[in-house]
């Protein structure tokens, strides 16, 4: 059985959120609901999320700086949710990364219909590391990741939650094993994009994922650093 993709609605008014919410759910969606950027950075890190609807006008850290940010740390595919006739959020929010746009009012059947049309752009395009007789598991030092579920599992059968970043970064350290990948490298690979100057976002998503997967994060055995260079995975990776 296909599993659900997972959209994340972000919006500070309640009744959008709950409308959104049961809307996209009664269409084979499962749906994480938060009020602003604390919450959705929260959903980000426990769970695997598809697609983030994102309002614009919020008032703790509008949605414009969240896209940015989104974008900064390889998250998911994100469509914003503009005022009539701001064009100017609107233009800043693509510019910025944004996938699409639904200006407000708007009616759930469209929003549903931009969800579908980027959730399938995505999938045609070709991934690094999978063909389509793809390895569905691959196992490395004590841990196993299912390359179809997003599930990343313990020996011990503890499961540990990897955000949509983590999960690319991971897949393609795995696909790359004991070879030096270089920040630009790590960046097109898990983003289809160069690194900026000064863009640290590869930095911090290994340091995420070094908590979750090293005996001892601090003196990292599995994900070294190689000064100059970039990162290397040092564990044997197998196709169980």
């Amino acid at each position: 059985m296909e599993q659900k993709k997972h959209i994340l609605v972000v919006d500070d008014h309640s009744e959008i959120r709950d409308l959104l919410g049961k809307y996209l759910g009664q269409h084979g969606y499962e749906v994480s609901l938060a009020d602003g950027g604390r919450k959705m950075h929260k959903v980000l890190e426990n769970q695997s999320v598809d697609l983030v609807v994102l309002d614009v006008m919020m008032p703790e850290e509008d949605g414009l700086s969240l896209c940015r940010s989104l974008k900064e740390q390889g998250g998911p595919p994100v469509i914003m949710l503009t005022a009539l006739g701001e064009e100017a959020d609107t233009i800043v929010g693509l510019e910025m990364g944004a996938d699409d746009y639904v200006s407000k009012p708007f009616s759930p059947r469209e929003l549903l219909a931009r969800i579908k049309a980027v959730l399938r752009r995505l999938e045609h395009l070709p991934s690094p590391l999978r063909k389509q007789t793809e390895v569905s598991k691959k196992a490395f030092s004590g841990w196993m990741l299912d390359l179809h579920q997003q599930q990343l599992e313990r020996e011990d059968g503890l499961l540990v939650p990897l955000s949509t970043a983590e999960f690319r970064l991971l897949e393609v350290f795995l696909g790359h094993p004991r070879k030096v990948l270089s920040r630009d490298q790590l960046l097109d690979m898990t983003k289809g994009r160069e690194a900026l100057p000064f863009d640290r976002s590869i930095d911090n998503q290994v340091s995420r994922l070094r908590k979750k997967i090293e005996p001892d994060p601090k003196n990292p055995s599995l994900v070294k650093t190689v000064w100059g260079g970039g990162y290397s995975f040092t564990a044997e990776v197998s196709e169980p």
